[in-house]
């Protein structure tokens, strides 16, 4: 069965919410280049508010998305998008940052992300994320399929968090691209960039991590993980 697409996925909620969606949004990495967008695709709903109708209808869409391999639509009211970016100051500041209108328009003015906030949000979520990859490279140890799986899993929010440590520091400018984010971060932070350019490249197609490759690049992104952590937890 052929995967929902991402003018599918707005059209069934422009279906289910009718005159109530106010917007639909791309954003995360597939909004910061040009062309069709690939890979995990992050999306923000709006919505002037959730009625009942509206739930089935948008679950379904919500599940078809899942099952396409991408994450669930961040969906919000308009009241909660204008009074939330303290507390998902890392979703804000990528939205922020880059983000694709698919349907109507998002108000920006007057929304801001702060450090304190953002600092606050990345070391719980660094922290979460480490704790996460330890478990799992435990549980799929000697798998090189499996643990492969899991790095391609993972790669969203890992550079999602390395992106949020770059807009901590003053005056650093954050790149489109991951792999000069994953080196921008090393020189800041002292991590490792290998393991994360290398996963990069992998889930843009440069370069495949081989099975062989995989335990050494899954043991260095969690070691990096970990250096970061230690790192915001300081800053």
């Amino acid at each position: 069965m052929a995967k929902m697409t991402l003018d599918e996925l707005v059209q069934q909620l422009k279906a289910a919410h009718g005159a109530a969606l106010d917007a639909v949004v791309l954003y995360g990495s597939a909004a910061r280049h040009e062309g069709t967008p690939t890979g995990k695709l992050d999306v923000l709903v709006v919505v002037r508010e959730l009625a009942d109708e509206a739930l089935r209808p948008a679950g379904a869409a919500t599940r078809a998305w899942l099952e396409a391999g991408h994450p669930a639509p961040m969906t919000l009211t308009m009241d909660e998008w204008r009074s939330s970016a303290d507390i998902f100051a890392i979703e804000y500041a990528d939205i922020l940052a880059a983000h694709r209108m698919l349907h109507g328009t998002l108000p920006v003015d007057g929304i801001a992300v702060t450090r304190a906030d953002l600092r606050l949000q990345l070391e719980r979520e660094a922290m979460g994320k480490l704790l996460q990859l330890r478990r799992e490279m435990q549980a799929r140890y000697g798998d090189a399929k499996a643990q492969r799986a899991l790095l391609e899993g993972a790669r969203g929010g890992i550079f999602a968090l390395l992106r949020a440590a770059l807009r901590l520091v003053d005056g650093a400018e954050v790149p489109h691209d991951s792999e000069s984010v994953a080196t921008a971060v090393a020189r800041t932070t002292g991590l490792d960039a290998a393991p994360f350019v290398a996963l990069a490249m992998h889930a843009h197609g440069k370069r495949k991590i081989t099975e062989a490759e995989v335990p050494a690049v899954l043991r260095g992104c969690h070691d990096g993980l970990q250096r970061l952590a230690g790192w915001i937890d300081k800053s």
